[in-house]
């Protein structure tokens, strides 16, 4: 895994933000400047008073030699740390350089609390911090990886993350992380490596990605040194069932896997559900890694530890929670995705965009082929919202629920269709109903539906019910559904874009399919 760096203009909070990131990655944090002073046994002012700035720029080059070859962290740097080509390539070569833009006005009002301590803006501050921006401003629009530094650190701290797709979940055990990156696969072992995991891999695909990817992360395994097995399923949701775990644990079983042994979950959200479960309940756990190569499993169903698999009367109603020990997310696995499945995936996109994300959603409003040309931006921005749920509730007793947004209508139809449809193509229409339900026991503003409707159209999506699945059907998988409390099913229904109220209970079930 790779550094992080923090750079930007004096007094744009490098270190202030850098802290946050590091305790929100889980990561050491090293201020470079502070380095510098407990090696040179003085500060910064006495260190460029005594001996001058060129005597200070070695030290710093040494120092950020240090940080850059020990283990990945976050370090802030100075103000002209990466001035030098050197530094700059010995940076950008181990780690990824994040640039705090913060305006002039902001910079001027924290450096002023701290005057005397930046001995290339003693005595007229506000000329020498301008004329020093000027002489290096193209110097700092040079970074691409760019984070405006204008709300709260923590917040600040959760853009980076954002844009550089890594994030560690808490919340239900140890934690775990996830990383977003094309060409991740030929990192995985190497990742699980990082993180101390050792013993024998079992590696858990359908018949449609093994033949795809199972040779690419054997390999990838074998070379960081693990002794490797793979396990393939048959593909599809009808083979969401316990004679399917059970077939994994035999396969565990003739494979030698014990318990500390590691279960890779490589492909889409039936074969990462299935892996996860067999997996918590093999032994009484052993450790897992979800690998999803579906847009859906990328952004839902690999993340916040629920695994499972399916019954007749429902999907999911057998299941635990057993977190992962790593999310390996590499959208180059997207390229082989058939179009109909990741359509399907944006069903869940859509969907986090209108729990918390109204750009996300304005994003997917504008159709198929821009959703394609900021993939990237996407998947990342989807899985954030995700994330900040989970881990806000990680085991569903309050907020989590604003994530079964379109899921109680959308698995009883998909159940109801005997699996015709597609999980986000239910969804989409479970999306469509909760919210022509919400408008009318009044907790949306009419139009709600029509607006979410047509941004699903946009996107390829159907938007009204298959007169083959009748509401009566729909209704009574409802009644089993595992979110009911006390025999009452409860909704989580949008309030507007960006905003989802859980725990809805609603009597009459029947408005939900009755067109205007």
């Amino acid at each position: 895994m790779k550094h992080v760096f923090i750079y930007g203009a004096p007094g744009s909070g490098k270190s202030t933000v850098g802290k946050e990131l590091a305790n929100d990655l889980d990561l050491p944090f090293i201020d470079l400047d502070c380095e510098i002073e407990r090696t040179a046994g003085q500060t910064i002012p006495q260190i460029m008073t005594q001996h001058g700035e060129e005597f200070f720029r070695k030290l710093e080059s040494s120092e950020l030699k240090k940080a850059s070859t020990g283990v990945p962290c976050v370090t802030a740097l100075g103000g002209g740390a990466l001035l030098r080509d050197a530094n700059r390539k010995l940076a950008e070569s181990t780690g990824e350089v994040v640039f705090l833009e913060t305006e002039l006005p902001d910079l001027l009002q924290r450096l002023k609390t701290e005057q005397g301590q930046r001995p290339l803006l003693e005595g007229d501050i506000d000329g020498k911090l301008a004329a020093l921006l000027e002489r290096r401003r193209d110097h700092y629009q040079s970074f691409k990886l760019r984070v405006a530094n204008i709300n709260s650190p923590n917040e600040t701290a959760w853009q980076i993350q954002k844009l550089l797709g890594r994030f560690h979940v808490r919340g239900m055990g140890a934690g775990y992380d996830v990383i977003i990156q094309g060409g991740g696969l030929d990192r995985l072992g190497e990742l699980l490596v990082e993180r101390g995991i050792a013993g024998k891999v079992a590696i858990v695909a359908d018949s449609n990605v093994m033949p795809v990817y199972g040779r690419k992360v054997t390999g990838s395994l074998q070379t960081a040194g693990y002794e490797v097995r793979t396990i393939t399923i048959p593909a599809g949701e009808r083979f969401k069932t316990l004679d399917t775990v059970s077939f994994l644990w035999r396969k565990f079983l003739a494979a030698g896997l014990d318990r500390k042994s590691t279960i890779i979950g490589l492909g889409g959200g039936v074969t990462g559900d299935l892996a996860g479960f067999a997996a918590a309940t093999y032994m009484r756990g052993i450790a897992w890694v979800g690998v999803p190569t579906s847009l859906l499993a990328m952004v839902d169903s690999s993340l916040g530890g629920k695994t499972g698999c399916d019954l007749e009367e429902g999907k999911n109603l057998i299941g635990a929670f057993h977190p992962p020990r790593l999310v390996l997310t590499d959208p180059e696995t997207l390229i082989t995705l058939p179009e109909d499945e990741f359509r399907s995936g944006l069903g869940e996109v859509v969907k986090h965009g209108i729990i918390s994300d109204p750009g996300l959603f304005e994003v997917c409003s504008k159709g198929y082929s821009t959703v394609k040309e900021n993939l990237p931006e996407i998947v990342q921005r989807a899985i954030a919202v995700k994330i900040k749920v989970i881990e806000a509730d990680p085991y569903e007793r309050g907020v989590r629920a604003t994530l079964n947004l379109g899921h109680t209508i959308g698995h009883a139809i998909e159940t109801a269709s005997n699996y015709q449809l597609r999980h986000g193509e239910a969804i989409a229409l479970g999306l469509v109903a909760e919210a022509r339900l919400a408008e009318r026991i009044g907790i949306a503003n009419s139009g709600l539906s029509e607006t979410i409707a047509d941004t699903l159209l946009e996107l390829g999506l159907p938007v009204r019910i298959p007169p083959s699945v009748s509401s009566d059907d729909i209704i009574r998988v409802m009644r089993y559904d595992k979110k009911n409390d006390s025999g009452k099913i409860r909704f989580a229904l949008p309030v507007r874009i960006g905003e989802v109220r859980p725990g809805v209970e609603v009597e009459n079930l029947t408005i939900a399919f009755e067109e205007a």
